[in-house]
């Protein structure tokens, strides 16, 4: 589908690139994986066409169409949410116009006997099927159901795209790329906008329903879930594995050990040759054997090791001082916005205003956060994650009482931090500004550590990719000794490496950490506590992320809701209620969930045998409906490539029946995709 023939890409005489080849072929889930600084996105914009490079050639199949996610982007702010998405579906509005004028002209026309009038129904035929076969009667509904899976909601599908943030403009773009359906997706950083709800819907989208895929990201659970090839850049070559990114980094080891103990046998090997050669060079009787052993060290190849990318970010955070046992208290805290300064947020908050002209983003918080504690803010974007980071760090104003505990010193990392960075001065100066007394001393230092040594210390902010400045806002953090980390999307542009040390750092840190965060992989062994931000209230779940989201499949798969509704949440404690004393049965199942230590353990116990033996009545049924829908699914497949076969012969091209028959088995495909998608998601929820 696409050839990449030794590609070579150089910036000022330093080679970014050097012979680079690889094949992207249909249905290919390929992970683009490397540092930052490497050349991922680089790599991206030569596929899509966006830059040419300094030498080689990129060979695209003819009439391939390619869709691509940039990690920053130019928006237009003119239109709806629904009227921007549906510029993805441009081509068939203006078949839709089309058909409209011939319809017309049909009903006004009363020669029915004239040549042009039977000319005029058999194009309108041939473009009704046309019409029929792309969906075109249908794709609203996809469109809707495109734009929900990446968390809007129908009271924004009228909304300019204006009032929302860039990164929710970012998921228009998103679905209007999906939409589109392109033979090759390219997306960079494309989980960056995203909360964890979205990033699951997306990778089951990328997974059953589109074509090729390139990607690049740092999420490595989305790669691995998604991906089934992992393209490496690495010290400007490209190493092709054809498995998935955990695979590859065990692969990847062995082969270089494997390297290693060859390229160490064959030094040895040489070695004694020579030894020889040195030791009987002057002998006589041994001349032909010493002729023997040079003509074989000239023969022989020597064996090359993969170079490997030693550098590495070094981060530890310093020693703070002790804090209070509790450095966070709140007490029923409450945040509403006026309706009319709700201009960069969405109105899905599932939250009900509290008054016709005001907006409610949670109420009646009420959390504790001991010394030590590292615990993750989750939710869907927009539901007061951040809203709660800003009213703990004083920026905004809110209702109920705060409590900073005592002697807490706070280190905040906002989500825009490395984009209020000052372009146009270099990383040593970036430093050298926020720098006190001796710290000034050691700045060159501290930016080896971070990667910034030698001439990249003199490199302007303006140049470096997202990764480079997330790292250098990052140091900003580290010039002052804290004890309460706040960090608002830390991941955001860091890379694999770069996230696994500074997830290492903070489970080193001696003080107390905030993390708001859709990394689930980050935020796996090392948090302790999650809280979830959503319907404008906050519950706390005790355990790990992971035990989180099983908590949640266990929630809506056996409709635990309904039998403690009186105690709020059952896989978490409700932070915005006390319990209802209602049912003093209810109340101690409470008492015991928001206590216990492995809250998932707890909520099985509540399964009853009868409930555990439906449940594996429902899997065999749900594992049943997977199967007939793929039945289905091959079988409609396996008729519609017949009938391209017949459409490529020029009897089949005139056909109209064909056309019919084609749309007909096209939108019966659709609907047992999604089938299928349902019965698979219910299927994996059951069994988790």
């Amino acid at each position: 589908m696409i050839s990449i023939d030794k590609l070579g890409v150089e910036f000022s005489a330093t080679p970014l690139f050097i012979d680079a080849s690889f094949v992207v072929n249909p249905k290919d889930r390929i992970a683009l994986v490397g540092k930052n600084g490497a050349g991922k996105s680089t790599m991206l914009k030569i596929i899509a066409g966006m830059q040419e490079p300094t030498y080689g050639q990129v060979s695209r199949q003819k009439d391939i169409t390619i869709g691509y996610l940039p990690q920053v982007m130019v928006l237009a702010d003119s239109r709806t949410v629904m009227e921007e998405a549906e510029t993805a579906f441009a081509h068939i509005s203006e078949m839709q116009e089309r058909l409209d004028k011939m319809n017309d002209e049909i009903a006004r026309r009363t020669d029915y006997e004239s040549e042009s009038y039977m000319a005029l129904i058999e194009k309108f035929t041939h473009e009704n099927d046309r019409f029929t076969m792309m969906g075109g009667a249908n794709y609203h509904a996809e469109l809707e159901r495109t734009l929900q899976g990446l968390g809007f909601q129908r009271a924004d599908f009228d909304r300019p795209t204006a009032e929302f943030s860039g990164g929710w403009r970012m998921r228009i773009e998103l679905a209007k790329l999906l939409l589109q359906k392109p033979d090759l997706l390219l997306l960079d950083e494309p989980t960056n906008h995203l909360d964890i709800g979205s990033i699951q819907w997306l990778e089951q989208f990328l997974m059953q329903r589109a074509n090729a895929v390139m990607l690049v990201s740092h999420d490595r659970a989305f790669i691995n879930n998604v991906t089934n090839r992992t393209i490496e850049i690495t010290c400007h070559r490209i190493n092709d594995y054809k498995v998935k990114y955990d695979e590859y980094v065990k692969l990847r080891d062995e082969r270089r050990e494997q390297q290693l103990r060859a390229y160490e046998n064959q030094q040895k090997e040489i070695a004694d040759i020579k030894q020889f050669i040195e030791t009987f060079r002057y002998k006589p009787t041994k001349s032909n054997q010493v002729q023997s052993r040079i003509k074989m060290l000239e023969k022989m190849v020597p064996i090359e090791v993969d170079e490997v990318d030693t550098s590495s970010l070094h981060l530890k955070f310093p020693p703070c001082l002790r804090s209070g046992d509790y450095p966070i208290i709140c007490e029923d805290v409450k945040k509403e916005y006026p309706l009319s300064t709700l201009n960069s947020k969405p109105s899905t908050l599932n939250s009900q205003p509290s008054t016709l002209n005001s907006h409610l983003v949670f109420s009646d918080v009420n959390l504790t956060i001991k010394r030590g504690e590292k615990v993750a803010f989750v939710g869907n974007n927009g539901e007061g994650k951040s809203t709660l980071v800003k009213c703990i760090m004083g920026e905004i104003p809110f209702e109920g009482n705060l409590k900073i505990g005592h002697n807490v010193q706070i280190g905040y990392f906002a989500q825009n931090q490395a984009q209020l960075l000052d372009g146009n001065v270099t990383v040593f100066d970036t430093i050298d500004r926020v720098a006190k007394g001796d710290i000034r001393l050691k700045i060159r230092d501290i930016l080896g550590a971070f990667m910034f040594g030698g001439e990249a210390s003199d490199k302007y902010v303006k140049v470096l990719s997202g990764g480079e400045r997330s790292r250098l806002a990052m140091i900003r953090l580290l010039l002052e000794p804290v004890n309460l980390l706040i960090l608002d999307e830390p991941t955001n542009h860091l890379d694999m490496q770069s996230k696994d040390v500074l997830k290492q750092a903070i489970r080193d840190f001696d003080g107390t950490a905030i993390i708001v965060s859709h990394d689930r992989d980050f935020l796996d062994g090392l948090v302790n506590k999650v809280y979830e931000f959503g319907g404008g209230k906050v519950r706390e779940h005790l355990g790990g992320i992971y035990d989180f989201l099983q908590k949640k499949q266990i929630e809506s798969l056996n409709e635990l809701g309904k039998n403690l509704s009186s105690t709020g949440s059952p896989s978490g404690t409700s932070l915005n209620a006390k319990p209802s004393t209602s049912s003093s049965q209810l109340s101690t199942v409470n008492s015991q969930l928001s206590t216990d230590k492995d809250l998932g353990a707890k909520v099985q116990s509540l399964l009853s045998f009868a409930e555990l033996k439906e449940r594996n009545k429902t899997i065999k049924k749900a594992e049943k409906a997977v199967e007939t829908a793929e039945q289905k699914i091959a079988k409609l497949e396996e008729e519609l490539a017949k009938i391209e076969t017949q459409l490529a012969t020029p009897e089949g091209a005139t056909d109209t029946t064909l056309f019919t028959q084609y749309g007909e088995l096209k939108a019966q495909l659709v609907e047992a995709e999604d089938e299928w998608t349902e019965a698979s998601l219910e299927l994996e929820e059951l069994k988790n």
